[in-house]
Formats: structure tokens, C-alpha cells, sequence
């Protein structure tokens, strides 16, 4: 028997994307008819649906489906966070771990859903900048905390394997608000962050 995968993604826009990918295989001289590639065009099609699907998500949704009333007003820190990323400059992937934290007001949210957010933000074209921000005003605008903090850290193929070609250089931004631009709670979120608790 015959082993199928089941995926959902939209015929229209893998047919248009697949079209332009063949096109692409061969101005830069290959073969698209040849056994290997005569699939490529799809896969890449789907791969980039997929890399790309955090247009069609909503953070603040995200977060508010998981919103309770809590009094609590100590730090809450998710890190080590895994996220996969394509440079919109080069449109090459960068990836690393995002640390996010922040002191509720009244209200928290499910751990999972700040691991989400960083997954909305990341499945764009991004520049790590601005990744870095829209992670933080998404929980700013959802929670309305006493503050929030994140920062990630990124290694980017399009230094490594093109370009100024340094395999082992890394990308640190971060971006603050609230009770986190006061230099001893951010000095407690980055001793965390870097604390080897377990």
C-alpha cells in the first residue's frame, strides 16, 4: 500500500508559487524535468506556506484565548524558546531561542501561548529587530503588564553561508518596557535568563 502524507495547503497559491520555483531551477541552470527536481517546485511551495504561515495568525488572539485573573506581580520568564525564522533581505533562515518574560497586572496567560507568539512572529519575512519588538508589544497590547522583556539570540545563514561568510557569529537584540527599563529588575530577568536552574 501506497504511503500518502496529509497536508493542507492552498492549491491556488502552491500552484503559483511551484510555477515560479521551476522557472527558477531553471535560470539557474538546472533541469527541472530531471527525477530529483520534478517534485521540487511543490515541496518548495509547501515549505514556504508553511515558513511563512504566521501572517494568518493573530497574537493578541493567541494570548487573550488563554487569559486569566491572577494576583500575581512576580516575574513570569519562558526561555530557551526555539525559533526558526527566514531573513526577508535574503530570504535565508536564521534560527536561535528567544527569552521572554513579564510581570502580570491583573492578568496572565498559558506558557504555551508566549511560545506561540514567538512562533506568529517568526513564520514571517522578519528582520530580528523587529521580531524582537512585535513579540513584546503583542503581550503589552493582550496583558497590559507592569512590564516586558525579551531578547533572542540568532545565528543567520545569510552571514554564514554567503556574504561576509562567519559560520560562528550570533545576533543578540532586546527590547524592554515598563518595569523592565529599571536596571535592578532587569538585571534579575538577565541573571535568570542566563542561570542554569536544572
Amino acid at each position: 500500500m501506497a504511503y500518502h502524507k496529509k497536508e493542507t495547503f492552498d492549491e491556488n497559491i502552491t500552484e503559483g508559487l511551484a510555477v515560479n520555483y521551476r522557472e527558477m531551477i531553471t535560470l539557474l541552470g538546472e533541469d527541472p524535468q530531471r527525477e530529483g527536481l520534478l517534485k521540487t517546485p511543490e515541496r518548495i511551495a509547501k515549505a514556504m506556506q508553511f515558513a511563512t504561515q504566521g501572517y494568518q495568525q493573530n497574537a493578541v488572539e493567541i494570548l487573550n484565548s488563554a487569559k486569566f485573573h491572577e494576583d500575581v506581580s512576580e516575574m513570569i520568564i519562558v526561555k530557551d524558546i526555539e525559533l526558526y525564522s527566514m531573513c526577508e533581505h535574503h530570504m535565508l533562515p536564521f534560527y536561535g531561542k528567544a527569552h521572554v518574560a513579564y510581570i502580570p497586572n491583573g492578568y496572565i496567560t498559558g506558557l504555551s501561548k508566549i511560545a506561540r507568539v514567538v512562533d506568529v512572529f517568526s513564520k514571517r519575512l522578519q528582520v530580528q529587530e523587529r521580531l524582537t519588538t512585535q513579540i513584546l508589544d503583542a503581550i503589552k497590547e493582550a496583558l497590559n503588564p507592569l512590564g516586558v522583556a525579551v531578547i533572542i539570540e540568532a545565528s543567520h545563514l545569510c552571514m554564514m553561508m554567503r556574504g561576509v561568510q562567519k559560520q560562528n557569529s550570533s545576533t543578540t537584540t532586546s527590547a524592554f518596557s515598563g518595569e523592565f527599563e529599571k536596571i535592578p529588575t532587569r538585571s534579575e530577568f538577565l541573571k535568570l535568563v542566563s542561570a542554569k536552574l536544572h
